[in-house]
């Protein structure tokens, strides 16, 4: 059992998940920032100094200065300023995995194209003989000289 975990862990695919999910959690990191840091000010600078993230519905109808105010009080809320960040934060992420996938899809193409390319030049070029070859033949055509 030992060595099929072995096995199983030490294929590529594994690997390559296991790389994934940790580039993916570092970019996390990187979007989060973008998105708080460049993007909403920007949209809130558009919208007139609008901060979704402080956007919320106070379900139990008290007057809280602010979310963290609602929060402190344990009041129950929907938070969809919150929401609108993930959304945001989701499609950058996504139009940028879309951007990576064409890219890595473009050269794939490009290589499967070299591939063929050579592939045809390799069938089209006639075979060498190999020396041995050669060489019987050269013995064949002198004995029967």
């Amino acid at each position: 059992m030992f060595n099929e975990f072995k096995t199983f862990i030490a294929r590529g695919n594994v690997i390559d998940m296991a790389v994934g999910i940790v580039v993916g959690a570092a970019f996390t990191a990187i979007v989060t920032s973008m998105v708080s840091d460049i993007i909403n000010p920007v949209i809130g600078m558009l919208l007139g100094g609008i901060d979704f993230s402080n956007y919320y519905v106070d379900l139990s109808m008290g007057n809280y200065e602010s979310l963290d105010a609602a929060k402190a009080a344990g009041a129950p809320l929907i938070m969809y300023g919150l929401f609108i960040n993930a959304v945001i934060k989701f499609l950058i992420v996504a139009f940028v995995v879309f951007l990576m996938v064409k890219q890595i899809n473009r050269l794939k193409e490009t290589m499967v194209k070299k591939d063929a390319a050579a592939a045809a030049e390799e069938a089209a070029a006639p075979a060498a003989t190999p020396e041995d070859i050669q060489l019987l033949r050269e013995i064949r055509d002198a004995l029967k000289k």
